[in-house]
């Protein structure tokens, strides 16, 4: 037996919390029975539907792809751009695991598993990741210590950052280096280099928990080993406690 909600979101369709709206909203039936409990033990044999249509228990997948510049981390977008899905011959209906800008690149995470989805995602749990960053100006160490130390966006501190410079350019006026932060605030490396007056002209994401982007070319990808979809399990679990 397991909760209503759960099963619903494992099944690829939306996240938990989707899920508990629709039931909540009452669209969702069990068995031909509406429910609106949240919490409801459904058995593995049970019929459900959603707004009219039965869900599809689906085998859970697990991707990586190397989302390339001006690729849309989306499933459809109503104005005709190219989203990460067109890049991928998969028969599940998988989703992006957050998102990365349109103009930013690097390593995504795509799967059915709308549990896992929301583990990776949530706030609470502080999956690092890391990028490689390229901006317009000299990165100075004020700054960089500033940036580390967690600096006001939207009435809220950033959690601390760890910083490498790789190079400071000064007749290309650019600084390239390493960020790894554990949050997943929207554009938010963008915006913390907006704060100091730094223009980002790279942003890649090599690496998310214990996943690295390893040799995969721009749209490229690779289902996920089940070592590393349980070590990204084990390591959120951790975060949270």
């Amino acid at each position: 037996m397991e909760r209503l909600q759960k099963v619903i979101a494992a099944s690829g369709l939306c996240s938990r919390r989707k899920a508990e709206q629709y039931i909540v909203d009452g669209k969702v039936k069990v068995d031909g029975k509406l429910i609106t409990e949240l919490g409801y033990q459904v058995k593995k044999s049970s019929f459900i539907e959603v707004e009219g249509k039965p869900i599809i228990k689906e085998d859970k997948v697990y991707y990586v792809i190397n989302k390339p510049k001006k690729v849309l981390s989306s499933v459809t977008d109503d104005r005709g751009r190219q989203t990460v899905l067109d890049l991928m011959d998969v028969k599940q209906r998988i989703f992006p695991i957050g998102r990365l800008d349109f103009d930013s690149t690097g390593l995504l995470l795509m799967t059915n598993d709308g549990e896992f989805a929301n583990l990776m995602m949530h706030p609470r749990y502080h999956i690092e990741k890391v990028y490689h960053v390229v901006i317009k100006g000299i990165l100075s160490t004020e700054d960089m210590i500033s940036l580390q130390k967690g600096i006001l966006l939207d009435d809220k501190k950033t959690l601390p950052t760890k910083i490498k410079i790789h190079t400071r350019d000064s007749k290309k006026e650019m600084t390239t280096f390493t960020i790894k932060i554990s949050e997943g605030r929207n554009r938010q490396i963008r915006r913390m280099m907006e704060f100091f007056g730094y223009e980002v002209v790279r942003l890649h994401r090599n690496q998310l928990g214990t996943v690295s982007i390893g040799s995969l070319e721009a749209g490229e990808y690779r289902l996920l080993k089940p070592q590393e979809v349980k070590d990204l399990r084990k390591l959120a679990n951790s975060e949270s406690e």
